[in-house]
């Protein structure tokens, strides 16, 4: 009796961490396999930010979701439970749905990106050599460059005309299609090389990406190859070199995301930081029902992997312009005083995924505060670097508002930081939007070889995450 009496007290007076699929039950794992198998739809689809934005703006309008402008125009009035979203340069994407309570009391909002790292195409970038043809690249973001040799990429992106034109490009995804990649040095001579570190080994200015090998046919040609190109570019698409100069194009890992381990718990992709929130983000706001107590928003936002810079980044005014605009739809008088209230009463979880503890590379995290594998969305007070440079750090009170809501839905989660102490560490969008007086934190799936061009997430992970987003929204707050 007594050593049952001291196994319920420590039971009450510790924490405890474990694998979340123990406490599942079997008709929940069929709504995670089904999430699941949506989300990978999704990320197959979304190989770009354009992509993503495009994908998201199709499932928004299929649930009856109206764009923002449109309204604007007619000056029509916005309600408890209108749907609404709005685009920025066809990259970056807000959607709500109108709360019963004023924006003034603020709003649940959920922030991702879907910006990932890439290899994007120079504005002069074809030439030839060597009886090749290749692309020249910047890569987008931070990679380890030597992961990007030797391997199938595809090719995304759009042309724009002068007349505004936009030719859209994908190439290598399908079955039937060709695929690119950038060459490696054979083992055989690679003396020098394996000599150099895992950073030196492969430069960028030679990450450029093999295209064709076969000449043209026009025998006036100097670059008969490069021209070979040109012409196969003309003949499908209709564009010329010059139309380069204008031109968004990315090189992305080729072919869907799949399951992946004998148990089939895994997903491997591309993209998955952070297109992994933004889809469970999306799908909890498609899945609201009804008008929440507080309006419901979500952001899918671009150029996070670049500091949030650019008018489709966080660092502009978009958000902030188009509460504005949601404001002065709301009835009355449009306010500057009622758009602060509006910023600073809301509450925000910044969706960004975290690293899984990885056991092939353990002295790289405390392994007690890094998120593990299949125990629920993770939670993440503070990100920044050395001594929390950079961060958010969210404050107690509203973490603990977190922590009841995720209680409240049965809701698996787990707290953890981005690696060791002076280990490295990472940012997102939760500084940016915390400027407001929001209250904010970090709040996603962790996930395996981040930044990798193929990354790893754990199917359990996800559903927790949509199920903790969706809460969120859904949560009245406990004082009005």
């Amino acid at each position: 009796m007594a050593k049952k009496t001291a196994a319920t007290k420590t039971k009450k007076l510790t924490y405890a961490r474990a694998n979340g699929y123990d406490k599942l039950a079997p008709a929940e794992f069929k709504k995670l396999e089904a999430l699941c198998a949506e989300y990978r739809a999704f990320l197959g689809a979304a190989k770009t930010e354009r992509q993503a934005h495009d994908e998201a703006v199709k499932l928004l309008e299929t649930a009856g979701f109206k764009d923002l402008d449109a309204l604007i125009a007619r000056q029509s009035p916005l309600k408890p439970g209108d749907k609404i979203f709005r685009s920025c340069a066809g990259k970056t994407l807000m959607a709500a749905v109108m709360g019963k309570e004023p924006l003034e009391k603020g709003l649940h909002i959920v922030g991702g990106h879907t910006d990932s790292p890439r290899l994007d195409v120079k504005q002069n970038p074809l030439y030839e050599s060597g009886e090749m043809a290749l692309l020249d690249t910047h890569y987008y973001g931070g990679i380890k460059k030597y992961q990007w040799v030797a391997m199938p990429l595809a090719l995304h992106g759009v042309f724009v005309k002068p007349d505004g034109r936009k030719i859209r490009v994908a190439i290598g995804e399908e079955p039937g299609d060709p695929v690119f990649c950038i060459t490696d040095l054979l083992p055989h001579l690679g003396q020098d090389q394996m000599k150099k570190t895992l950073a030196e080994g492969i430069e960028g200015e030679n990450l450029d990406v093999l295209v064709g090998s076969r000449p043209s046919r026009d025998k006036g040609a100097k670059d008969k190859i490069k021209l070979r190109v040109l012409e196969i570019l003309h003949e499908r698409y209709g564009v010329t070199e010059e139309d380069f100069l204008s031109a968004e194009l990315e090189f992305v890992p080729a072919g869907p995301p799949r399951e992946a381990g004998l148990d089939r718990s895994l997903i491997i992709g591309y993209g998955q930081d952070d297109r992994v929130c933004a889809f469970t983000a999306l799908k909890a706001l498609l899945d609201l029902a009804g008008a929440p107590e507080y309006a419901a928003c979500v952001l899918l936002c671009d150029k996070e992997e670049i500091g949030s810079y650019g008018a489709t980044g966080m660092q502009s005014n978009f958000f902030e312009n188009t509460i504005s605009e949601m404001v002065g739809l709301c009835g009355g008088q449009y306010s500057e005083l009622v758009l602060k209230r509006s910023l600073n009463n809301s509450w925000m979880i910044s969706a960004d995924v975290n690293a899984t503890f990885d056991p092939l590379f353990a002295s790289v995290s405390e392994k007690k505060n890094a998120a593990m594998l299949n125990q629920g969305t993770c939670l993440t007070k503070y990100t920044g670097a050395r001594g929390k440079s950079g961060a958010n750090d969210s404050n107690a009170e509203f973490v603990a508002e977190i922590r009841r809501i995720f209680a409240k839905s049965d809701v698996v989660w787990q707290a953890a930081e981005l690696g060791k102490v002076d280990q490295g560490g990472g940012g997102t969008i939760a500084c940016l939007m915390a400027r407001y007086g929001m209250n904010v934190v970090d709040c996603g799936v962790a996930i395996l070889s981040m930044h990798a061009p193929w990354e790893v997430s754990g199917k359990f992970d996800v559903y927790m995450t949509y199920k903790g987003f969706l809460a969120f929204m859904k949560d009245k707050r406990r004082s009005r």
